[in-house]
Order: C-alpha cells, then structure tokens, then sequence
C-alpha cells in the first residue's frame, strides 16, 4: 500500500516539475509573428520587458520546485507535506501561467487580420504621448514603452496602466499600458474618441496628477455648493472626467461627437444614476464635454452638442432616476470642474494645466477640416499628427465625403505605414514616440 502512495506521489510531483518553468519567456516566433507581421509587431523592448516579468516569476517557480524536490527526497512518507508543497508550486505556475497567458494574447493578435489595425491604434496612442513630451519636456520620465492595443471581446474599450496590479496577474504588476479595444471597433477611426480617452487615463497615471486633482476639485465643488455630498460625488468621477477632457485637447471637436455616439442610448440608461460609479452619469457626461468646447474657443460646436443631447433627452428629464440636486446644480457646477481640471495648473505637471500641456488651437482644427476633405479624396495629409486623424474621419463620416469603408481603409494604411516607419524603436526617449 505504501509503495503504491510513494509512486503516486512520485508520479504527481514529476508531472508538476515538468510543467513548471515552461513559460518563462516569450519570442516573436512563439507567437505567431511572420515576417509579413513584423511592421504591426510590438517592438523587441515590449518583448524583452514582457519577458523580465516571467522571469522575475520563473524564479518563484524555481525556488517552489526545488522545495517539493526537497519533500520528494528527504520527507516522502509525509504526504502532507508534499502535497503541500506541491500546491504551493502549482501557485507559482499560475502566476507564470496568467502572465504567459496576458502577453501570448496581446503579442499573437499581431499575426491577425487585425494587425494593421492595431498597430494603428498604437501610432495615435504614441502621438498623445509626444505631444505631452514636446510641449512640456520633462514631465514624462524616460525612457517609457509606448502603449500596446489589443483586443477583447468585452463593450467597452479599457486601459491597463503602467505598473498597475493585474487582478487576472494575481497582482503582478503592468509592465507597459495596454489599452483594450472592442473587435468590431478597432477599424472605425471616426469613432477612436474614446481611445483617446483611454490614452488619457494612461498619461494621467504617468504625469502622477491623480491625488493632486481629485483634491482639488474636491475642493472646488464644496466651495460651489457647500455640499459634501455633492463633492464626494464629483470627486469619485474626477479620473474619467479628465480623460474626457483631454481627449478634447487631443482630438478636438470631433472626439466629442465620437463621445456621445458613444454614450447616446435609450433615455432609460443614460438618464440613470448609479452612486457607487466612477463614471458620470451619461446625461452629465455629455454637457461636461460641451463647456470644455465652450472654453477651447468651440461655441458653436459646444452649442451644437448641448442642443442635440438636450433634444434627445430633456422631455425625459422629468422621469429620470438622477437626483435631482445633481440635475438641478449641474450648470452651476460643470464650469468650476472643466475649469478646475482642464485649466488649473498642477504641481505634478510643473506648475502648467492641462490645455498648456496638450494644447489645441484653431489652426489645428483647421488641419482637421482639411484632412477630413482630403479622406474625401482617398488620402490623408502628410504631416498630420496621427492624433487629429480620430476628428478627421470623424468629420468625413458626419459630412459623407467618403463612404466608411473608404475612410477606414484609407485611415488605417496610413497610420499603419507611419507605425511600420517608426517600429524596432528599442525604448521610447524624449523625441521618440512615447
């Protein structure tokens, strides 16, 4: 009977070594890249840090297989303790398994038809992060991995921010920022706006103004409305109310219409409440965006955008299942929020606000305009930063100067042509792309 037990533990601790320190690194090879893939690939730094993760891993790994080992030699006849030891193994080789897992399904989506797609996403991310390093140098430490795309079959698009903990990781931290995208998304750049606030969440993270806002605006909307209710309320939606802000700088009008696409559904969701949300609810969402307009110079477009959302849903006002001291202060309020998150400055951001970090100016909606007439004509400006190609197909589609497929495919190989330019970058420095 013992030697029965002493094999079957045998047999259960060598099939558990044998797994163990399988995935501890990962090559473009490994997943799928062919050399027709290799201008949407991640870059070799992307894979090298992917890789100095599971192998910060694989060393757990290896200390917990040299402890079962141990057990397999010295204490057999107590099963207890090996199988203890080989549970405290199989936790290891699920933390390498999970991180093996996140990247192999990030990196092989390179190989796909989706590849270009991606990779254009990638360019407009890269693109937001540079503007922030030529208009306020320094701010971003260097050198950072740009962010990678990649996608899931989830609604919404997400972003993973650097060094966050991954719950699907078992708290193993971000190594780069992954943004998520929606499959059937990914080729609709008219409808990029809420990747640019993705984007956003990412260099809010990086410029390290997360606490230094939500004070202050904390602060702000108490001394509005001597409210302490109303001021937890906004100061819980301060994270994604500045990645709508500056989507706004980044893509200009246009991202705001590809925001409240976004958001315009049946009056019954977007007049909903929910308190415990760190979203704003859709209603007011929409109206935030709409002064921001106001204060980038845009009111006509900022008219435009608060008549069409109220024509949707203000006769529905009476039934919505708001608070109604949040409806009743909201025009009150949302000009001290944009004000205070788009145009004060911040420590963290060397004494500069948002707008003077990501600026956007007249003459760059006007290069907006011009590109989306050249999408008419199947072509897109050279020079165009890749972040104002989001308001320009926008334009094209809302104009129909060129049907959607038209303007997907023409978008697309561009972006994909100035990603191939720039790929093999090995990190990203100051006058690179992230």
């Amino acid at each position: 009977m013992a030697d029965t037990l002493q094999q079957f533990l045998r047999a259960k601790v060598l099939n558990v070594s044998f797994r163990a320190g399988r995935l501890s690194r990962l090559t473009p090879r490994d997943v799928g890249i062919r050399p027709q893939d290799v201008p949407y690939a991640p870059s070799a730094s992307h894979f090298a840090a992917a890789n100095a993760r599971l192998q910060e891993i694989d060393q757990g790994v290896r200390r917990a297989l040299a402890n079962v080992s141990g057990a397999l030699s010295d204490s057999l006849q107590d099963s207890g303790e090996v199988l203890r030891r080989t549970a405290l193994l199989e936790r290891e080789i699920d933390r390498a398994r999970r991180a093996f897992g996140l990247f192999f399904d990030v990196f092989c989506q390179r190989g796909t038809r989706f590849a270009p797609a991606l990779a254009a996403c990638d360019v407009i991310a890269a693109d937001c992060f540079r503007i922030v390093r030529r208009t306020a140098p320094g701010l971003l430490g260097s050198p950072l991995l740009k962010p990678l795309t990649y996608l899931e079959h989830g609604f919404s698009p997400a972003t993973f921010r650097r060094g966050v903990l991954l719950r699907r990781l078992l708290g193993e931290r971000n190594p780069f920022p992954l943004i998520r995208v929606p499959y059937e998304r990914v080729e609709a750049p008219w409808g990029m706006g809420v990747i640019l606030h993705e984007i956003g969440h990412s260099l809010q993270a990086d410029l390290g103004v997360w606490q230094e806002t939500e004070t202050a605006l904390q602060r702000r909307v108490l001394g509005v409305t001597g409210d302490p209710w109303l001021t937890r309320l906004w100061g819980r939606w301060h994270k994604e109310i500045f990645a709508d802000l500056i989507a706004c700088v980044l893509g200009g009008p246009a991202s705001v219409h590809s925001m409240k696409d976004f958001l315009a559904y049946p009056p019954a969701r977007v007049l909903t409440f929910h308190p415990l949300s760190v979203h704003p609810t859709p209603y007011v969402r929409v109206l935030i965006q709409a002064e921001m307009l106001r204060r980038m110079g845009f009111p006509d477009q900022a008219r435009r955008v608060r008549n069409n959302w109220n024509q949707l849903y203000r006769g529905y006002l009476p039934a919505a299942r708001i608070p109604e001291r949040l409806l009743r202060t909201a025009s009150q309020v949302i000009p001290h929020v944009v004000d205070e998150i788009a145009y004060q400055p911040r420590r963290n951001m060397g004494q500069s606000a948002l707008v003077d970090v990501v600026p956007f100016q007249p003459t760059d909606q006007e290069r907006i305009l011009r590109a989306a007439e050249a999408l008419g004509r199947g072509s897109l400006p050279e020079g165009l930063p890749p972040r104002f190609v989001v308001g320009a197909s926008r334009e094209a589609l809302e104009r129909r100067l060129a049907s959607p497929e038209r303007i997907s495919s023409t978008v697309l190989n561009h972006l994909a042509r100035l990603g191939s330019r720039g790929a093999r970058a090995p990190g990203v420095s100051a006058t690179m792309a992230a």
